[in-house]
């Protein structure tokens, strides 16, 4: 034991770089991030046990706040001078919202919370219309959908017809076969250009439109099947199933550190220099912050312009919001219908394996999200008592 610490003696005296990286990293992760971040969902020094259960009451209240206010807005709004008659034929734009009726939270009105965000964005275009917009209301119970009733004076809402009812299939397959209608009935009645098809828990950011015609305006959407524009905010870490994130994990840590090397050598020479050593060091460590504070937070500089949205390969989970530019919409449509779901294997699983598996086909993911997933009621799941942020 004497000898070993004869021989580790040299690296821990003050003076040491080790000693002084060792110090730097402990600073760091042991003190400085657990106080900064300890109140960040999306970190890993997040403290559920302290935090969780006030922060889902909140986000709960707040949801059902805006559910009222869109309630009493929608009630009171009166409705356009020429109805639908001036929709577009071919819009650039056509934004599908597929909904049913909720057997749980159906005081927080989902619907007209995204129909009523919807209805202050296009106001907000000006003399240029957006889009124009379309409820699909796939209800097939023998109680209706409300707040699709209640939409109907602003809105054109499309309906399965009566005989569709008649065939029993399970929620996976029956949430498939809703979407295929969805997607082919706009189709159907306006041949956009491009097609947005929303969840009706899918609240649009500010930002929606102007991201949405940027993603169009780039090369890449001409080749892609689908584009999505969620992902759920806890499966955006750096550490994750998908690959490139590991090479855009390692591009920050060497940018920053090489940014911090660069800075400190043409101020102090002495203290730090541009060698291997230090930049692998400092590399690591930026890696490290990153991860452990949370990419979610990194990504939402983004948003300071739509050019600076991220696109990269599909991810796997969840259909909340997806882009299907030109006819993929028709396309997907198809790919869907050869395929049976059921748990394990839906809708989203089998998108995502068509465009890996169909020669020709891609898919993509924006980042940061486009919308935010206020459904804390799903239509088609078992519900707990009380929903939770995780």
């Amino acid at each position: 034991m004497p000898r070993a610490m004869v021989l580790v003696a040299p690296y821990l005296r003050r003076s040491s770089a080790v000693a002084q990286a060792l110090a730097v990293s402990v600073l760091t992760f042991c003190v400085l991030l657990p106080l900064c971040c300890h109140r960040l969902l999306y970190s890993y020094f997040f403290l559920r046990s302290f935090y969780l259960d006030s922060m889902s009451e909140q986000v709960l209240q707040s949801s059902l706040q805006r559910g009222q206010e869109a309630l009493h807005f929608w009630q009171t709004a009166p409705p356009p001078v020429h109805r639908f008659r001036n929709a577009t034929r071919r819009p650039e734009l056509l934004v599908s919202v597929v909904s049913s009726r909720r057997s749980e939270g159906r005081d927080f009105h989902y619907l007209l919370q995204v129909m009523q965000r919807l209805h202050l964005l296009l106001h907000g275009c000006g003399g240029r219309r957006c889009a124009e917009v379309l409820i699909c209301d796939v209800e097939s119970g023998y109680q209706e959908n409300t707040d699709a009733k209640l939409l109907e004076r602003h809105f054109p809402v499309v309906r399965h017809p009566p005989q569709k009812f008649l065939e029993h299939v399970n929620i996976f397959e029956k949430e498939k076969r809703d979407y295929v209608f969805c997607l082919r009935r706009g189709w159907e009645l306006l041949r956009p250009q491009n097609m947005v098809v929303l969840e009706d828990d899918a609240l649009p950011g500010p930002d929606f439109f102007s991201v949405v015609r940027n993603l169009l305006g780039r090369s890449f959407s001409l080749r892609s099947l689908y584009i999505k524009l969620y992902h759920p905010e806890r499966l955006q870490h750096y550490v994750n199933p998908e690959p490139y994130r590991i090479l855009e994990w390692v591009g920050l840590g060497a940018v920053l550190a090489t940014a911090l090397l660069l800075t400190c050598s043409s101020f102090s020479p002495a203290l730090l220099t541009l060698s291997p050593p230090h930049l692998l060091f400092f590399t690591l460590y930026f890696m490290g912050v990153a991860e452990l504070a949370g990419r979610h937070y990194l990504l939402e500089v983004r948003r300071l312009s739509p050019q600076l949205y991220a696109v990269s390969p599909a991810t796997e989970c969840c259909t909340p919001a997806m882009l299907f530019p030109g006819n993929a919409s028709q396309r997907t449509a198809d790919y869907l219908d050869g395929s049976f779901c059921v748990k394990g294997n839906a809708k989203d699983t089998v998108l995502y394996h068509m465009a890996r598996s169909v020669p020709g086909e891609r898919a993509h993911s924006v980042e940061p999200n486009l919308i935010t997933h206020i459904g804390a009621y799903s239509s088609v799941r078992t519900n707990p008592a009380r929903p939770r942020l995780l």
